[in-house]
């Protein structure tokens, strides 16, 4: 066998070390590159914002927090990229591009924080009405068999009845499975026809 001098073996043993930069390095570029992007969609030059550099700062807060570039690092990355596209969500680049939201904080943004006006709107309506099902759930209700659950096809079911439009609008009514568990709500239209 032959004796490699030290120094070589020192080098042999920081190439895997100097290639994982290497692929760590061209990957962040990469991210920059597609950080920048949903920036260049806005009206950035009035703003007087250098898209590229904010992209650099979103990426290195984020390579802080998540120091190395696992599937954790990726999704990160990729929820802000998504976000920031996101034509129905114009007032967070906005925000971003004009600094009201620092690189860091939308680096550390939850999905919650960074969503659109609309959907914010969407997902308190889904909440509310979770809340008044549940709740309506433990009042009790009316036990009756004119109810088939879709899921199990049995007819032991609870109902309970509920005003949740307006006055003259029909009620809501909402039907919990006594079997299975399974809820569904139902509205009742009532047609009359006018006769002249």
């Amino acid at each position: 066998l032959v004796e490699r001098p030290a120094s070589t073996r020192q080098f042999l043993f920081l190439i895997p070390f100097v290639c994982s930069l290497l692929i760590c390095s061209r990957l962040k570029v990469q991210i920059i590159q597609l950080l920048t992007l949903p920036f260049s969609a806005e009206d950035y030059i009035a703003i007087g914002t250098d898209c590229d550099h904010l992209a650099a700062q979103i990426e290195e807060s984020i390579y802080q927090e998540i120091p190395n570039t696992d599937m954790k690092y990726k999704n990160r990355v990729r929820s802000r990229i998504a976000n920031l596209k996101d034509s129905k969500n114009p007032n967070l680049r906005k925000n971003v591009l004009c600094g009201n939201i620092s690189p860091e904080r939308i680096a550390s943004m939850t999905a919650e924080e960074m969503a659109s006006d609309e959907l914010k709107e969407i997902r308190k309506a889904l909440t509310n009405e979770a809340i008044r099902e549940h709740q309506m759930a433990k009042t009790g209700g009316t036990e009756t068999d004119l109810f088939s659950c879709g899921k199990c096809k049995k007819k032991n079911c609870t109902y309970t009845q509920v005003q949740t439009r307006s006055a003259d609008e029909p009620m809501t009514t909402f039907v919990v499975c006594n079997e299975c568990g399974n809820r569904w709500k139902v509205r009742l239209h009532i047609y009359t026809s006018n006769s002249s």
